[in-house]
């Protein structure tokens, strides 16, 4: 995984005035990190073969292989999983609310409720785990993308965020919202390529923090911010934004109408909003046990507290007072490969014996998952 964001990439080729000696330190410096990254990780599956259980060690090899893909500092760290005891007690936080709700492949109402009202301790609990493995494992976008064969992953992942910022009409004096932001890596791509600002509002602290750090370090505070807040309740006045979009991010929320009224009172009257949202699709049969399985799982691996069908969706966003096209409701996983898309949204995840694949691939992930200081003792 190259250890920039595809839009500090896109942002770097495209400054005025770059000179050949600051391109080839660019590319100097991109190869450089990313040899680091690898040999960090390969001494980590040596660990991980001889050192099983070598507890401190796998601790100091998961900080290293940490650290060189995401440059923080020793002040800039998530101390939830870096204290092993404090990231089990999170760890156990989170699947107490979905293992009751196993046996019966996610049908307990009382669960899915239970869910819905702790929806902000679910998404803390997922988000305090998951980010910096995100980042070391995916990148700063925190996103699928359907890409062309001859694509590379970073550019699959800008290409489905300009596309976003294409569709709104985002240009320079634009105030944009970014709903669920994750570390900023889509505020700062679509930045970049629309010259919008763009704020990001998300309900973990530890990714504000990360964004802010991020935003500064790629020169684009100017440009990009991020706020602290539930998109449920957006600290934001009525009236305030042109755009807005939404990245694989409302799906955490329990309830879609609240949602998107809360959006649509933020927009400006005449304002779009434009998302990419989780769904189960018309092909789902609740009565097939493998269909509640995967969806159970699905929701059970991404901190959500259940998946809603596409007619739901468009339902709530007309309730919430948009107008909704037809032509403006598409299932990309089906689209992507009529528009000359190759690989599947979800092809990356197999990864490959290549370099910029193997933190994808099985072997990949079980490596990481032995060294990481959230792996048992």
């Amino acid at each position: 995984m190259p250890s920039f964001d595809s839009s500090q990439f896109v942002g770097a080729v495209r400054q005025t005035g770059q000179t050949a000696q600051n391109k080839r330190q660019f590319s100097k410096r991109r190869f450089q990190l990313e040899s680091f990254q690898y040999v960090c990780w390969f001494s980590g599956f040596v660990c991980l073969i001889t050192l099983t259980e070598m507890t401190a060690v796998a601790d100091k090899v998961w900080n290293m292989i940490v650290r060189a893909n995401v440059g923080k500092g020793d002040t800039d760290y998530n101390t939830k999983i870096s204290d092993r005891k404090q990231c089990n007690r999170t760890i156990t936080e989170y699947t107490e609310m979905f293992h009751e709700d196993a046996a019966n492949q996610g049908r307990d109402q009382g669960k899915i409720k239970e869910r819905q009202q702790k929806y902000t301790t679910l998404v803390n609990a997922y988000y305090d785990l998951v980010t910096d493995f995100y980042e070391y494992g995916w990148g700063q976008s925190f996103h699928f993308a359907p890409r062309f064969q001859s694509e590379t992953f970073d550019a699959s992942i800008a290409r489905h965020e300009h596309f976003l910022a294409s569709q709104l009409g985002l240009r320079p004096g634009m105030k944009c919202l970014d709903v669920g932001s994750g570390v900023g890596g889509p505020m700062r791509g679509i930045a970049r390529f629309s010259g919008a600002e763009v704020v990001g509002v998300n309900n973990n602290e530890y990714q504000v923090k990360r964004s802010e750090i991020l935003n500064a370090r790629y020169g684009l505070s100017h440009l990009c911010s991020a706020v602290k807040g539930d998109f449920m309740k957006l600290p934001f006045q009525p009236n305030s934004f042109d755009a807005v979009y939404a990245i694989e991010a409302t799906c955490h929320a329990p309830d879609k109408v609240g949602c998107y009224s809360q959006v649509f009172k933020a927009l400006k009257p005449g304002g779009a909003f434009a998302a990419y949202e989780w769904i189960v699709t018309d092909k789902y049969d609740s009565s097939n046990a493998e269909h509640r399985r995967i969806k159970h799982t699905i929701e059970y691996g991404n901190g959500l507290p259940t998946l809603a069908t596409g007619g739901e969706v468009v339902d709530a966003l007309r309730k919430a007072g948009f107008m909704v096209a037809e032509k403006d409701v598409f299932d990309v996983a089906v689209t992507s490969l009529k528009d000359g898309n190759d690989v599947n949204w979800y092809e990356t995840l197999q990864g490959g014996l290549k370099l910029s694949q193997i933190k994808h691939s099985k072997i990949g992930r079980f490596a990481t998952q032995r060294v990481s200081v959230c792996a048992p003792p």
